[in-house]
């Protein structure tokens, strides 16, 4: 049978982007006394304020008046409402006006029983993102057949299909969303060939960047260019998104002049030459896992966590003998200055420079949320090296670890439980007996996710000689005849089932949305800081830094 022939314009999908947005009046003052959050200059001790009105004619608290002000219409349907907070959270400006979106969301639940595709799809991922447990297999199947597979008639709906790709990579395990993220990713690729260049793009962008498991300030970025390319004025909300991310690039640079600056004062890239010297990629996780004006401290703080976890791991991997190691590794269990001083001078340095680093962590978290974390950051800390200790010892006596205990293993030592750790405590949230299973499922599954994409990797980024073994040639020696790739691939898709169902299917978390979003963030960096391209390069991770710092 042949295909039939479906041509999708640029101005039908148009409406889509701006039916929702209309251009604000600039005298707009509705919704002034709802509480909503009104920023003041940023400023940190030892830098200059990042201003919020960066040219003479933009008043940023203007312009989040007359962006809230269209989230206070009220239209003859809730479908506009959604499209503009779906906008918000795209260009990532949804923060400062939670208490509206969660108004609209309220009463915006009867569109989940929609029979267009879009709408019913739309309302079902962003009530998943705000905490609303509903079941997609009972939301979809009205665009199913009995056997499941969705209705051909939606394979020429462009925006449903878009909706539907997004919304399938929030999967807890469902078996619609599995059928939904094929059938779409099918027929959005099919449409390319008829698309006009700007819509083809968006949608490759789609494809290749899930709007879930992808960078929110990488992902608003293309989204505002593509905004920015329609054949409208901009809106107040397009206007609001790019002086938030001109804001945001601000602090950034602050930030990582003042990460270098302590990089350099270290000094231990000239004491240890073998060790890596990658401070702006160091900087770069901590920039994405960490969003928001008010974390600039903690970012900078989980910056340095990150390069020690490096440096130590480089020790291990590329410097000391195993004796050194030993000594090392017991140092560490006893967190004392004066346990390192049989150590060789560069370990001393890198001791002092570990402990300071973390006992300074630990003060600046009494100070401002009234916990001693002490313990569990030297803790974190031991197991650690332990880890490490464990893959030595594997490689000095020639031993093969199983597949899955080298990557229980390789969780820890990916450094990942070690960060998070101290995020938690630096967010304000204590460790206790209750919560403690829950958070190191939050945890390990970034990690995990982590550990399985460097691993396809090989660590093709460090040009250096150390061996730490690898899963992908572990399980490829357990299973000759099988394809190792696809087989990781799906574990970390099941990795992002199961972090969703953590992060998602808990109506009311113990835990803060920062610490939620933190890992969320993690797990969709790890494939732009390993996703190699066919000339070993780093194709994502250049755009993404050079979008957002430079």
């Amino acid at each position: 049978m042949a295909a039939a022939h479906v041509c999708f314009s640029f101005s039908s999908f148009a409406p889509l982007l701006h039916s929702a947005l209309p251009v604000a009046r600039s005298g707009d003052q509705s919704g002034r006394n709802s509480g909503f959050f009104r920023p003041s200059p940023v400023i940190y001790p030892g830098r200059e304020p990042v201003s919020h009105e960066l040219s003479d004619d933009f008043d940023f608290q203007e312009s989040l008046l007359n962006v809230q002000a269209l989230l206070h219409q009220h239209p003859k349907s809730n479908k506009g409402m959604l499209s503009t907070v779906d906008h918000l959270k795209h260009l990532c400006i949804d923060h400062y006006f939670q208490d509206e979106i969660d108004n609209i969301m309220e009463t915006s639940v009867d569109l989940l029983h929609s029979d267009d595709l879009l709408d019913a799809t739309l309302s079902l991922r962003l009530m998943r993102e705000v905490g609303y447990y509903i079941s997609a297999d009972d939301v979809l199947q009205k665009f199913t057949n009995d056997n499941g597979d969705f209705n051909l008639r939606h394979s020429k709906d462009l925006r449903g299909l878009l909706s539907l790709h997004d919304m399938s990579h929030l999967n807890m395990g469902e078996a619609s969303l599995y059928k939904a993220k094929e059938f779409s990713s099918k027929h959005l690729k099919f449409s390319l060939k008829y698309l006009e260049p700007n819509l083809a793009r968006y949608v490759m962008k789609s494809l290749d960047h899930p709007y879930h498991v992808s960078l929110k300030q990488y992902k608003a970025r293309h989204h505002l260019s593509y905004l920015q390319n329609l054949p409208t004025m901009h809106t107040a909300i397009e206007k609001l998104a790019l002086v938030e991310f001109q804001m945001k690039k601000l602090q950034h640079q602050s930030e990582m002049q003042e990460v270098k600056r302590w990089w350099v004062d270290l000094g231990l890239s000239q004491e240890i030459p073998a060790a890596r010297d990658q401070v702006l990629k160091w900087y770069m996780w901590s920039m994405t896992i960490l969003e928001g004006f008010s974390f600039s401290r903690y970012r900078v703080e989980a910056t340095k966590v990150i390069s020690m976890v490096y440096i130590v791991d480089d020790i291990f991997d590329l410097v000391a003998t195993q004796e050194e190691l030993s000594l090392f590794n017991e140092a560490i269990k006893m967190w004392d200055l004066a346990a390192a001083e049989s150590l060789p001078s560069y370990m001393i340095s890198c001791y002092k420079d570990l402990y300071t680093i973390t006992n300074d962590i630990a003060d600046m978290v009494i100070k401002e949320h009234g916990l001693n974390p002490i313990n569990h950051l030297k803790q974190a800390w031991a197991t650690l090296f332990d880890g490490f200790m464990i893959e030595g010892k594997w490689l000095s006596t020639n031993q093969v670890p199983t597949s899955e205990d080298y990557l229980r293993n390789g969780v820890i030592t990916s450094g990942a439980p070690l960060l998070f750790m101290h995020l938690l405590f630096m967010l304000g949230h204590d460790l206790t007996e209750d919560n403690n299973d829950y958070i190191l499922r939050v945890i390990s599954c970034p990690a995990k996710i982590m550990r399985l994409w460097d691993d396809m990797g090989s660590a093709k980024d460090e040009l250096q000689e150390g061996l730490d073994g690898s899963y992908k040639d572990l399980y490829q020696r357990e299973n000759p005849h099988a394809d190792a790739e696809k087989h990781m691939l799906d574990m970390i898709a099941g990795e992002w089932e199961h972090l969703n169902r953590e992060c998602f299917s808990q109506t009311k978390s113990t835990l803060p949305p920062s610490f939620i979003g933190a890992s969320l963030n993690f797990a969709r960096m790890v494939s732009i800081m390993y996703g190699y391209d066919d000339e070993q390069r780093l194709p994502a991770l250049e755009d993404y830094t050079r979008m957002l710092l430079f």
